[in-house]
């Protein structure tokens, strides 16, 4: 998907959610950008056989078999989306930060206090 797709896609996630979207413009952007790029590495990774482990022959002329480092870099951009997906309410951790921080009860100011009380008084 390209990163505009992406980009509605994480906002119809977070609506279902009930996180409001509004002011995470930039790490949506963000996000979506790393998961275009994913994306696009996960189909080279595919496209080039999904081999998981792979010949790499070293500056000395030894031959090796090493992780296929599409699939190294795959995982990285998973593991680097998760932690936006958490900032934005988009897994089960994430959204029960977020609530725990919107349900938090606000302190209430002295001004507060004492115009409450001088309400209860009429």
């Amino acid at each position: 998907m390209t990163s505009k797709s992406w980009v509605n896609e994480i906002k119809k996630q977070m609506k279902l959610k009930g996180v409001d979207s509004r002011g995470f413009e930039n790490v949506i952007q963000t996000l979506a950008e790393i998961l275009e790029q994913r994306d696009k590495i996960y189909k080279q990774f595919q496209d080039e056989g999904a081999l998981v482990m792979v010949e790499y022959t070293s500056d000395r002329g030894n031959v090796n078999q090493i992780i296929n480092p599409l699939l190294k870099e795959w995982q990285n951009m998973n593991r680097d989306a998760l932690v936006y997906w958490r900032e934005l309410g988009l897994t089960p951790a994430g959204l029960k930060k977020l609530n725990e921080d919107l349900m938090k009860e606000k302190k209430e100011s002295a001004l507060d206090a004492v115009l409450s009380k001088l309400e209860g008084k009429k």
